[in-house]
């Protein structure tokens, strides 16, 4: 820490220098812990006179000309890179350790720690950061410890505090750098997305989504555009049939690639990334503390050397990094029985940085901040301690128990004699993306359900027309090719609405499919929803009737698949899930 060239004893943990002034009721950085009830000088070393400043501890590396977030890097094994301290001054002072020895000690206020919540899950360090009273010198310390990657105009930069859903992907990578990780594997790796979880939080942040995708999964990685460090935009070709973790590394791909690839699977638009290596488990386990795990046998894995006994157990560092690296310890030795038993560790980790233990520690906070800004590379629009604190604010407004972690649905890749790879499941795993993208809960959140309940209900409570009596104009607005006309053969030559048109293309593409109707034509709208199993959202009323044979209009959306398949998509899906506020025994 800079604070030892500056007098510092060694063993003094930086979160003891702040002591509770009791003229202004603030807390304070007191760097002499002797000098009486007169704190030191709160102003950072680059700020002082002639021979006080201190060294930074990247060597002097310089940050961004706008002073708030650290310059840009677009190599992806330049994880958890140190940058020079710097950015505005911001925030109020964090609230540090009990007061200094020779004064009367006072807890840190509860409500202060909540504020100060950071939660993260295992392998893919999840990284939320709250400073709620930071001063400008911690402030510039873990703003510095972030590296970042500009991925241009991805994702939506605004999303964090609007009315909307947000979309996260947390990226485990395989880089082999750090400290006693040369020994495992491949040394040489790039880098690849290892370890992939789509993190998607609902719009009215009752619940989140944890799904995690194979890193085996044979896939289509498309063309994708990379930032260069003189500005420039480069082109990669993209590689059909490909593995997934080949989106990351390979052929010089960035995150940014990473989340092209997981939109062109899924459907959902990806906001942010958030990326770390094999360090990130190591230093966030020791400075929690340890997380519980639970093993139905015991294990003694020569691969990832994990030797853990049956039942609970607390690991950390680098038995905390064998757990969530062993396969061979599980039922059938796959990647898939390792995402359940990383599941199970982030699960518990998030529980972990939840509970009232870390929470009201202001040593356990600093210790977890530092170490999660040292081990995380995100996205420029983030990139900021900043902008992570009202992430953080956004995140911590959900209850763990309506979190869900869930697995991809995937089978054996039938073009393999002996599969080592998998490929989507032929139906289960567009139901779940379908799902993910009109935002259904996989928890019982019982505001929700009941929301888009009553929506159902009243969009076809009362009369329907006949199918002779139905009148609708059809557009295409989806991706569909010829899905207006593909939907006009179907409604007339398998539910008898003769009375449908093609009217070809919307003047532009739309997400989400609707029905325009006036209200005397309800009960024409009624039926036709019926017929396409619209949602409620769908539907559009206008204000004035309408006139003669006047034709409601239908545009077809990018949620239209095919026609005769339901454009609302499932409110439930028979898959294996987990809690993250439940702990089960990894088999």
């Amino acid at each position: 820490m800079d604070a030892q060239s500056r007098g510092r004893a060694e063993d003094m943990d930086p979160a003891d220098q702040w002591v509770l002034n009791p003229d202004t009721g603030d807390y304070e950085l007191r760097l002499n812990q002797s000098g009486g009830n007169s704190p030191r000088s709160t102003t950072p070393p680059a700020q002082r006179g002639p021979g006080r400043t201190g060294t930074p501890r990247d060597g002097g590396q310089r940050r961004s000309p706008d002073g708030d977030s650290p310059r840009r890097s677009t190599e992806v094994p330049r994880q958890g890179g140190r940058r020079s301290a710097g950015g505005q001054r911001g925030q109020d002072r964090t609230a540090p350790k009990d007061a200094a020895p020779g004064r009367r000690k006072r807890k840190a206020p509860k409500s202060r720690g909540k504020k100060a919540l950071v939660w993260t899950g295992g392998v893919m360090a999840f990284l939320l950061v709250g400073v709620s009273a930071g001063g400008y010198w911690l402030y510039q310390h873990f703003n510095g410890n972030l590296s970042t990657v500009d991925i241009g105009d991805r994702g939506n930069k605004d999303v964090i505090t609007a009315n909307a859903p947000l979309n996260i992907l947390i990226i485990g990578t395989d880089k082999r750098t750090g400290k006693g990780n040369e020994g495992y594997g491949d040394k040489g790796s790039a880098g690849h997305a290892d370890t992939n979880i789509l993190f998607h939080v609902s719009e009215d942040r009752t619940n989140a989504t944890a799904l995690s995708i194979p890193r085996d999964l044979i896939t289509d990685i498309p063309d994708c555009k990379t930032k260069q460090e003189d500005g420039s935009e480069k082109t990669i070709p993209g590689t059909p049939h490909e593995r997934f973790n080949t989106s990351l590394g390979q052929n010089d791909r960035d995150p940014g690639c990473t989340m092209d690839t997981v939109k062109a699977l899924t459907g959902l638009t990806v906001d942010h990334f958030m990326m770390v290596d094999f360090n990130a488990v190591k230093e966030l386990t020791t400075a929690v503390g340890g997380v519980e795990v639970c093993l139905a046998h015991a294990v003694k894995d020569k691969d990832s050397k994990l030797d853990l006994p049956a039942g609970k157990s607390t690991v950390q560092g680098e038995q905390a990094l064998a757990f969530v690296r062993t396969r061979h310890a599980f039922a059938n030795g796959s990647d898939l029985d390792r995402i359940k038993g990383q599941q199970q560790f982030i699960g518990s980790m998030i529980r972990q940085m939840k509970s009232d233990d870390t929470l009201t520690s202001p040593t356990k906070l600093y210790k977890l901040a530092d170490a999660a800004t040292k081990a995380l590379t995100v996205d420029k629009a983030i990139g900021t301690v900043k902008k992570l604190s009202s992430l953080a604010t956004e995140l911590s407004k959900i209850d763990t128990k309506n979190i869900t972690f869930v697995t991809m649905p995937v089978i054996d890749n039938p073009e393999e004699p002996k599969p080592v790879t998998v490929v989507a499941h032929p139906t289960k795993a567009e139901q779940l993306f379908s799902m993910m993208r009109d935002d259904t809960s996989l928890t019982e959140v019982a505001a929700q359900k009941k929301k888009a309940k009553s929506k159902q209900d009243a969009l076809l409570k009362g009369t329907k027309a006949a199918a002779g009596d139905v009148r609708v104009d059809v557009y295409n607005g989806g991706e569909v090719a010829g899905g207006a006309q593909q939907t006009v053969t179907w409604l007339q030559n398998t539910k008898g609405v003769l009375k449908s048109t093609n009217k070809a293309n919307a003047p532009k593409k739309i997400a989400k499919t609707t029905l325009e109707y006036a209200p005397n034509q309800a009960d024409q709208a009624r039926a036709l929803a019926e017929m396409m199993g619209l949602p409620g959202s769908a539907m559009k009323q206008g204000t004035a009737d309408a006139e003669g044979l006047e034709a409601m209009v239908l545009t077809l959306g990018a949620d239209f698949k095919a026609a005769g398949t339901p454009i609302t998509g499932p409110t439930e899906i028979d898959i294996p899930k987990a809690s993250a506020d439940k702990a089960e025994c990894a088999e």
